[in-house]
């Protein structure tokens, strides 16, 4: 009996652990140097968030944020279905806080009225990035290309849309992609130097080193640095184990002194 009760009170403590785990609000720090990235930059810094899902995003992590981004990007499962979208405007008013925001569509996404959700970005001043690039330049007139494509597992990437859209007078190439099964994609040719993922949550529950998918980190493929969030929300129960919540401050700069 009393073993019974010891394993009782153990797997409870290891499920309030679990909960705890997909409840945290961190946000990690990381930063990222490339050879090709131009020099007259100087650095940027994106506060990057993933698979939002059911949560409501926490002002703790807004004001450790706040004024050390220079953009937010949000890389997709931003909702799902049976969130209500006043939790969903309410989460991109906190993000708009930190900078101008960006987007891509993840597949949970789909799973709500996404035509309301497109317009609801929007209004509020999101900017979508759907197959598309879009640009930032020095004063010195270097470029940096900011690409997205449509999620992956529903079929709606384009790749080779948001390559053309970038073109070929870029000195550095971020590619956001809400599943980062598209590395496998990528050719040393297409001239990607970094790609922000989410989706796998790091696998969401792992024992030791195994889990249904790589914790999040950092991996190099093709010539390509991919950087994969655990996520801050969770897919199906509310629990994390080995792969805790987070979202993160990325800076990039040029590795050349």
């Amino acid at each position: 009996m009393l073993f019974f009760f010891i394993i009782i009170i153990v797997g409870l403590l290891l499920l309030l652990y679990m909960w705890r785990e997909a409840r945290l609000e961190r946000v990690v720090t990381k930063t990222l140097t490339f050879t090709e990235f131009p020099k007259s930059f100087g650095k940027i810094t994106i506060f990057f968030i993933s698979d939002i899902h059911r949560r409501e995003v926490s002002e703790k992590i807004i004001n450790e944020a706040k004024g050390k981004a220079d953009i937010v990007i949000i890389g997709g499962d931003l909702t799902e279905k049976g969130v209500p979208f006043e939790r969903v405007k309410k989460n991109l008013q906190l993000l708009k806080t930190i900078g101008p925001s960006y987007f891509v569509w993840g597949n949970n996404d789909y799973e709500v009225d996404y035509h309301e959700l497109d317009s609801l970005l929007l209004t509020m001043g999101i900017k979508i990035l759907d197959n598309t690039a879009m640009f930032f330049e020095s004063g010195e007139g270097e470029k940096l290309a900011l690409l997205g494509i449509d999620d992956l597992k529903e079929g709606r990437s384009r790749l080779d849309l948001a390559l053309l859209d970038a073109g070929d007078e870029v000195g550095f190439k971020i590619l956001v992609s809400h599943n980062p099964a598209i590395i496998s994609d990528i050719q040393p040719n297409h001239t990607i130097n970094l790609v922000l993922s989410g989706h796998t949550h790091g696998g969401q529950i792992r024992f030791w080193k195994f889990g249904l998918y790589p914790k999040g980190g950092v991996t190099f493929k093709n010539g390509t640095t991919l950087f994969v969030s655990n996520g801050y929300g969770t897919s199906g129960v509310p629990l994390r184990l080995g792969a805790p919540a987070e979202t993160h401050l990325i800076t990039i700069q040029s590795s050349k002194s």
